[in-house]
């Protein structure tokens, strides 16, 4: 099934459905590549790193982390390079999440990489969002969850018309991970807090309007970014920022459109101030619109545990370093590997692909205040170091 199928009869589909066809793609992967996962070449001024798994949406295995990992700590070591550009092969997507089927898999067996992912994947995210160079992410098309996480945290994040934004993990009994406690609640006022929780969906140039990117270019002038980029010598912050913003004045897509969410910020901002689940529930409720009841149906969708998690997660976020918050989200990860809701919902999204999860527990009223502590717990020797 190709995806332009999958995605064509979107209009359909509930934002809540909708992100189950992406994480179905995810679940996807097969490691049958004869190719390069990831390219990682030199190119004028530039480390440039390619991830090569359109098939997949370019989403990101244990591999590929590694790889790009260690790269990055040599570039940040060599006095030619000096600027970072990272992009995705095709047209769909730049990076659509992590391999979370295998992680899962591994979860179940009780092996290894349960652990090892997350740790390497966060280490990677914490180097980019400490990286002394200019990182410039290319995020063209899909990018969720992974993928979020290898570019949020650098300087420089050009979205085109065809980018797609989100954070769709309470739908698989998961979190916004990968840093996102760090940058959800930091987004204008609790806009993070309905990404977080809903998994809603940022298109194109709503996509920095919202704050996630930082520049908008049309797609079709990516190439010419790029060369125009690479031709930099020894360039500084200033230097990309001012290639970037020559391009972004160039564009003129959806340029006098309002933000999507420009007429629900004041609804958005009452409703998610809540400190509790169940009072954002209740807002929603009363708040009573259109909007707040389609955001409602979707949150009762998801597991009512990531509800719980990712809430705290974002609240707690909000006053941590990027570090700190990878080492709070890296114990959340593996809370969510001893558990129930991530099996449950890896199984009804990407494998039996029913679509029809059953939490445990069910209800958020069956979530103590002791289980959550449990999950935010330090994990001694097994902690998250950098």
């Amino acid at each position: 099934m190709g995806l332009s199928e999958v995605l064509r009869p979107v209009s359909r589909f509930s934002s809540f459905k909708r992100t189950q066809i992406i994480l179905q793609h995810l679940g996807m992967s097969k490691h049958t590549d004869s190719e390069s996962e990831v390219f990682l070449e030199r190119k004028g001024c530039a480390g440039v790193i390619t991830l090569n798994r359109p098939k997949v949406l370019n989403s990101l295995n244990f591999s590929m982390i590694q790889q790009i990992y260690s790269q990055l700590k040599k570039w940040e070591q060599e006095p030619e390079t000096s600027l970072i550009i990272i992009k995705g092969v095709g047209e769909k997507a730049f990076c659509a999440g992590g391999d979370v089927k295998a992680v899962s898999e591994a979860g179940k067996a009780k092996q290894k990489l349960a652990q090892d992912f997350f740790r390497e994947e966060y280490m990677l995210n914490c180097a980019i969002g400490t990286y002394q160079k200019p990182y410039v992410s290319f995020i063209h098309g899909i990018t969720m969850g992974g993928g979020v996480g290898v570019s949020v945290h650098g300087h420089f994040r050009v979205a085109t018309e065809k980018t797609v934004f989100a954070m769709p993990e309470t739908a698989i009994g998961f979190f916004p991970d990968v840093g996102g406690g760090y940058f959800l609640p930091r987004l204008p006022g609790k806009l993070g807090y309905l990404l977080a929780l809903t998994g809603f969906r940022l298109k194109g140039r709503d996509v920095q309007k919202g704050g996630i990117a930082t520049h908008f270019v049309d797609s079709d002038k990516l190439t010419m970014l790029e060369k125009d980029l690479l031709a930099l010598k020894s360039p500084s912050k200033e230097n990309v920022a001012e290639v970037l913003d020559t391009y972004q004045k160039k564009s003129k897509i959806d340029q006098d459109k309002p933000f999507i969410l420009e007429e629900h910020m004041d609804s958005i901002n009452s409703c998610f101030s809540a400190s509790t689940v169940e009072q954002i529930i209740q807002n929603l409720q009363e708040d009573g619109s259109p909007f707040a009841l389609e955001q409602l149906k979707i949150i009762k969708k998801m597991s009512p545990t990531s509800l719980k998690i990712t809430l705290r997660q974002i609240m707690e976020g909000s006053s941590k370093s990027l570090p700190e918050v990878l080492i709070m989200e890296y114990r959340l990860s593996q809370a969510c590997l001893r558990g129930y809701d991530f099996y449950e919902g890896i199984r009804a999204v990407l494998v039996d692909k029913d679509q029809n999860p059953k939490w445990k527990p069910a209800k958020l009223e069956e979530i103590t205040d002791e289980f959550l502590n449990d999950c935010f717990k330090s994990l001694g020797n097994d902690d998250l170091r950098f």
